[in-house]
Parts: structure tokens; sequence; C-alpha cells
């Protein structure tokens, strides 16, 4: 089995830094693109950040210049680093990854955390 856990979230007023973790843990062989999503209120769930296992990253445009993934493969564990934080920023942040498990009866699949709330206060 394999478990994602996202925490750092919180309350931050305007301008302020937030920086999200995802540990996964399970039967684990090795993690391929790690990626963060949001949903906001009455909004569809949207990519806020990804990253592939060879480094390259991808980044919404509203969030380019603030926000930084960045991952620890020896951990299992990535991050979201979120600077200049604005009210429209709030949402729940979710992170997903494809994960290789290991055993006999190995797969790939992709799996999500159970979310971490962002409010931002004007």
């Amino acid at each position: 089995q394999v478990q994602l856990v996202e925490s750092g979230g919180g309350l931050v007023q305007t301008g302020g830094s937030l920086r999200l973790t995802c540990a996964a843990s399970g039967t684990i062989f090795n993690i391929n693109t790690v990626g963060w999503y949001r949903e906001a209120p009455g909004k569809q769930r949207e990519l806020v950040a990804a990253m592939t296992s060879g480094g390259t990253t991808n980044y919404a445009d509203s969030v380019k210049g603030r926000f930084t993934i960045s991952r620890d493969n020896t951990k299992n564990t990535s991050f979201l680093q979120m600077d200049s934080l604005k009210p429209e920023d709030t949402a729940v942040y979710y992170c997903n990854a494809e994960i290789r498990t290991s055993g006999f009866w190995a797969r790939t699949s992709r799996y999500w955390g159970q979310g971490t709330q962002v409010t931002v206060s004007s």
C-alpha cells in the first residue's frame, strides 16, 4: 500500500509564505512525476506545479515566479514553497505522484494525498 500525506498548510496574510510537504510511504520502488494541485470552492481542481524524476518542472502561469516545487528522492518527499501569496491562492492543496510499487504485485499508479487547506487573508 502507498500513502501520501500533505502538511504545512494554514492561514497566512497576503504576501506571506508557506511550505507544503508531501511524504510518500509504503512499498515504493520509485516515484516518477510528482505534482501539486489545488481546488478552490466552486472551481475545478487545477495543476499548480509538477516535477519529473529528472528534475523538469512545470508551473501554472498564475504561480510562476512565486511558487517552487522540489523533491528529496532519498526521503520520497516533495515540497511546494509558496511565496508572495495572494488571496486567490486560497484553496485545498493536494499532492499527486506517479509511483511504481515494489514486490510481486508491482505496478505503477497515481496516488493522491488527503489535501491541506491554505488560506490567504487580504
